[in-house]
């Protein structure tokens, strides 16, 4: 023990899996030490009480571009994960990936290094790295730049092995058209998350990817091979390969609410769906635009758009993203809470214990208000997230 435990008292509690009423949840320092009955809190506990509302675990966001208005893109520094995890963090995420789409080799390795660099500094939220590309279909090429998507080749493929030893997780964004089923199996091997996306690739194909040892796929139903009555696509195969589990963006605009149940009420395990933000720079500001390599993107009514009206990311955050899925009767609040925890959080061994108020995890801890519309409090490894901390511009939203 470091020091006094804490018993936060008063609300109900959603372990990441089941949800405990009338009982405390006790911290060690930046550690959870348990859930159990306010009868049983230690004696010389320092008791906060709490009235009503929801603690839950910090959400896990593994698709996160941006944030504080700064784009990964844009600047691959420790100060620019910095700003990305404390905005996300007032925002609920206390754990992300950044995320690197498509882009040069050099600003691939510059991502690579920075993010090596803040998880070597300990700075908080930063679990690993996603890499949205470049080894993608340029006929499902969404917002990304076409000019920079390529197959992998032999030195792109030692550079992400490298890569996975050096970070705890390194999850990849490929589609089977541009990576060989060989390919992934090699990365597997090294620990790499492979997600399968942007992709036209038809349902033999990615079957054969998954079986090499694919085990996401990202947005489901964006920039991706449709289900269709004689080739089920990618998201065909999604939906019917357990192995594979998958992000999806539930903001109702990039998915429709009913194909979002009937993914989840279709998918078969052990494989879940679970929420993404696919989020950019604006996330956490009052910016009304921002720009990807150049491009202009335009944020409105609940959009992030290029000119040309193509969707570029999403203007969403997770809380918001889980209030939706309830809203629309697709999911319970307990089912809805999971997935934006527990259940990507226990996708690779490397994210360890968060996502979860168990014995042991970080204590990284929302406090959500009765009516489930906004933060209370949010906790990152035992401290309390202050608003502004990402000291980037005047226009941070607070919580």
């Amino acid at each position: 023990m470091t020091g006094p435990l804490t018993a936060l008292t008063g609300a109900d509690i959603f372990d990441g899996t089941t949800r405990h009423v009338g009982r405390a949840l006790l911290l060690d320092g930046a550690t959870v030490s348990s859930v159990l009955p306010v009868a049983e809190v230690p004696t010389g506990s320092k008791i906060v009480a709490i009235e009503g509302g929801l603690l839950c675990p910090g959400f896990v966001d593994l698709q996160v571009n941006g944030g504080g208005g700064i784009m990964f893109n844009d600047d691959q520094s420790v100060r620019a994960l910095r700003v990305m995890a404390d905005a996300h963090a007032n925002l609920g995420a206390t754990s992300i990936l950044p995320t690197l789409i498509t882009d040069t080799p050099d600003k691939t390795r510059r991502a690579i290094e920075a993010v090596v660099a803040a998880i070597a500094a300990g700075v908080p939220g930063i679990v690993g790295l996603h890499l949205e590309g470049p080894h993608l279909s340029r006929g499902r090429k969404g917002a990304h730049d076409a000019d920079l998507i390529r197959a992998m080749g032999e030195a792109d493929l030692s550079l992400l092995i490298d890569a996975a030893r050096r970070i705890p997780v390194l999850k990849i964004t490929v589609a089977p058209e541009t990576v060989t089923p060989a390919q992934i199996e090699r990365l597997c091997a090294e620990g790499v998350l492979v997600s399968l996306g942007h992709s036209d690739a038809d349902f033999d194909a990615c079957q054969s990817a998954a079986e090499a040892g694919a085990r996401c796929v990202t947005h489901l139903f964006n920039a991706m091979s449709q289900l269709g009555n004689r080739e089920p696509g990618l998201v065909g195969a999604a939906l019917s390969i357990g192995s594979l589990s998958a992000g999806l963006i539930a903001d109702g605009v990039h998915v429709h609410p009913e194909a979002i149940r009937t993914a989840i009420a279709a998918k078969r395990g052990p494989g879940q769906i679970f929420l993404v933000s696919d989020s950019m720079a604006v996330a956490g500001s009052n910016q009304s635009e921002f720009s990807i390599g150049g491009r202009r993107v335009i944020r409105q009514d609940g959009r992030l758009t290029l000119e040309n009206g193509t969707l570029a990311g999403a203007d969403l955050d997770l809380l918001t993203a889980v209030n939706n899925i309830v809203r629309w009767g697709v999911a319970t609040e307990d089912h809805a809470l999971s997935i934006a925890t527990s259940v990507p959080a226990a996708l690779h061994e490397g994210f360890g214990q968060i996502g979860r108020l168990k014995p042991g995890a970080p204590a990284d801890v929302l406090h959500v208000s009765e009516d489930r519309q906004s933060l209370l409090s949010v906790y990152r490894t035992g401290n309390r997230v202050d608003a502004l901390t990402t000291k980037n511009s005047a226009d941070i939203l607070v919580q």
